[in-house]
């Protein structure tokens, strides 16, 4: 039995050595090992890592893409309009060594960046641009995160903007802008209908008051549409210069 008992904290003691030095990374894993405090240029892994106690620790970090909810910011449009809006971030490691020298901790630094940025960016541009120019405002906000994390050893792959909410008392007054709108279209239409209509009967009317036998084309295509209603009295009106020519040749 003594020599049972003295078996089991010799046991222990070796199971806790040997999860000290050997370490099992799987294929999304780096390990960043620092030896006295230093660390090397690569990170190691995947696979088995074996470490020295006391002077080595490994830190792990997972290389695979990392999908972050930005909460929801107040963002002030450039035309002044208070609007709620969220997006989502996908990003991951490329360099785990600088992800963990270079930076605290690099989700909650990437979040807060992200934060700052969408506001940044969604302030420079109108309501409308938010709601019609997503997909450019995405590749903005992604290509800005991309450079300044860079120096992290982090990539962010994409970016989506997911609502852009607007208060009740904003959307009846951008309806009221949007029916006006349409109003002024219809009203420049009509006007420009109006203008061509007018040019068009003015040049009718230079090439009747110009042309030799036009006006009596006219007359006649006139008189050969009402003759098609039968129900019509037909009532044939003559010049007195069409009566003298009239009479002269009977003559």
């Amino acid at each position: 039995m003594g020599g049972i008992g003295f078996l089991i904290p010799l046991a222990v003691a070796f199971f806790g050595l040997a999860t000290a030095i050997i370490k099992v990374l799987r294929e999304y894993e780096r390990g960043v090992i620092f030896t006295l405090g230093r660390v090397g240029r690569k990170a190691a892994g995947p696979g088995l890592i074996l470490l020295v106690p006391v002077v080595q620790q490994m830190r792990k970090v997972d290389m695979r893409t990392l999908v972050h909810d930005v909460p929801t910011q107040d963002v002030i449009s450039q035309d002044n309009v208070s609007v709620k809006v969220n997006a989502v971030i996908y990003y991951r490691v490329v360099d785990a060594v600088r992800a963990v020298v270079q930076v605290e901790n690099f989700m909650a630094a990437t979040s807060q960046l992200a934060q700052t940025t969408l506001r940044s960016v969604l302030g420079k541009h109108d309501l409308d641009e938010m709601l019609q120019e997503r997909d450019k405002l995405n590749k903005d906000i992604q290509e800005i995160l991309d450079n300044q994390t860079e120096a992290w050893g982090i990539k962010v792959s994409n970016v989506e903007i997911k609502h852009v909410d607007v208060d009740p008392s904003m959307i009846r007054a951008i309806a009221k802008q949007a029916e006006a709108e349409r109003e002024r279209r219809a009203k420049v239409i009509l006007a420009e209908g109006e203008q061509q209509a007018a040019t068009k009967l003015s040049e009718a009317a230079n090439i009747l008051a110009t042309e030799n036998g036009a006006m009596e084309l006219r007359y006649l295509n006139a008189l050969q549409e009402i003759a098609g209603d039968r129900t019509n009295t037909i009532v044939f009106p003559f010049s007195m210069e069409q009566i003298s020519k009239a009479v002269r040749s009977d003559g």
